[in-house]
């Protein structure tokens, strides 16, 4: 692995740690199901496909907030119109930050908020791999 990709992947699960460490971890919000019109009808915004998700991923791993309640499930309702790889590395996101919330107080948190971050990591080498992450 690289030295500026080790360094990248340092950071990002700093900046994900510290923002469980300093309270900010959170219950996820419930999100209701996508209206009938939206199922199937791709956001002409997302064009690429994917642009929206691996944009709303860059964000939050900038502003420290992908342990927020609610990032994580906008996250994923980004990649709704997203190609197959960033679809599924955002329901690997999901899983992960699941994990991490049902682990919260337990032994286990630290160990599930670290596989949020390197799910996380591991999507943005999906945007990045598919072109998408230097769009915006």
């Amino acid at each position: 692995m690289s030295r500026p990709l080790c360094a990248a992947l340092l950071g990002f699960i700093l900046l994900v740690v510290g923002a469980a460490a300093c309270g900010r971890f959170a219950t996820p919000v419930a999100s209701g199901p996508a209206s009938p019109s939206a199922v199937g009808s791709p956001d002409p915004a997302d064009d690429p496909p994917g642009t929206l998700a691996c944009a709303a991923l860059r964000q939050a791993v900038t502003k420290a907030t992908l342990m927020d309640a609610g990032v994580v499930d906008a996250i994923v309702r980004a990649s709704r119109t997203a190609d197959a790889p960033v679809a599924d590395a955002a329901e690997r996101l999901a899983a992960a930050y699941a994990s991490a919330v049902a682990a919260h107080g337990l032994e286990s948190e630290p160990d599930a908020v670290a596989a949020v971050s390197v799910a996380g990591a591991d999507m943005t080498q999906v945007c990045d791999d598919s072109g998408l992450d230097t769009v915006g």
